[in-house]
């Protein structure tokens, strides 16, 4: 009986210490998305507008995160994968609007 208990503690304390790098990725990325907007902004790479909309974007990906911890029990394996999705998304779309041909 208390080798099944242990067994199952540790099977659970493993899953939760998987998680957290995954979360901790997610916000380490959202870090790093808001300081490159916020240098595109600063070098000139992007204009007030498309700051504006990669900053929408952030903010959306940061609610759908914070409704998916609010549900329970942090964040499962779907909503990890659709919220780097999204980041993925975002960085294409910071990644062109620097990189545009538009004149500031």
């Amino acid at each position: 009986m208390r080798t099944r208990l242990l067994c199952a503690a540790l099977i659970g304390l493993a899953a939760l210490t998987a998680a957290a790098p995954a979360e901790a990725r997610i916000n380490q990325r959202q870090h790093r998305q808001q300081d490159r907007i916020y240098n595109g902004v600063r070098t000139g790479e992007l204009n007030r507008r498309e700051a504006y909309r990669l900053e929408r974007r952030e903010g959306r990906i940061a609610r759908y995160e914070a409704r998916a911890r609010a549900s329970g029990g942090g964040l499962n394996g779907r909503e990890r994968y659709r919220i780097e999705r999204m980041q993925d998304r975002t960085s294409r779309a910071i990644y062109r609007q620097k990189h545009d041909a538009q004149v500031r």
